[in-house]
């Protein structure tokens, strides 16, 4: 990877635009769509991959489909200045856990948790409360997305036919 930023271009961010809308799109189909030559797009993705620009390609399944049907975020308290180093340890014994940073303000992290059920989710709390730096947590259940493409809602479709990056 380069040290230095990358500058994208407007067909740059056409790519990008094309792949984060479907990854499996080919080259073929990109370049159709923004006026390349598929050898082109290829080119250019290439770069953007060497760049760091682009990290990877994933597929993105529906959470409720693999029975994860209880979402919630957890603000964490921490006795003194737990280091985040400390903090990212303990959160990567919990498969449950599918997203974890520090933050500003009063909590000291920001958990995002899916579990199978309301019990489900009050053992993994209990088992994160139990850790000995932990002072109290506070927690939020997600009722419903109100925007149904973000990632956090897991493969939603997009509410409306013309939500697509073909706009």
């Amino acid at each position: 990877m380069t040290s230095h930023p990358t500058v994208l271009d407007d067909l740059d961010r056409k790519i990008v635009a094309a792949l984060i809308a479907n990854a499996r799109s080919s080259f073929a189909e990109i370049g159709a769509a923004i006026g390349l030559s598929a050898p082109a797009v290829k080119r250019r993705v290439d770069r953007l991959r060497e760049a760091g620009v682009i990290t990877g390609f994933t597929t993105m399944v529906s959470p409720s489909a693999l029975g994860w049907r209880t979402e919630a975020y957890v603000e964490v308290y921490c006795d003194s200045a737990a280091p985040p180093r400390r903090l990212a340890e303990v959160v990567r014994d919990y498969p449950e856990i599918t997203a974890a940073m520090t933050v500003t303000g009063g909590a000291d992290a920001l958990l995002h948790i899916r579990t199978t059920d309301i019990e489900h989710f009050e053992e993994v709390l209990e088992r994160i409360r139990a850790e000995p730096f932990i002072r109290k947590t506070i927690s939020f259940i997600v009722l419903s997305h109100l925007i149904a493409g973000s990632p956090e809602a897991g493969a939603s479709p997009p509410t409306r036919p013309d939500e697509t990056i073909g706009r």
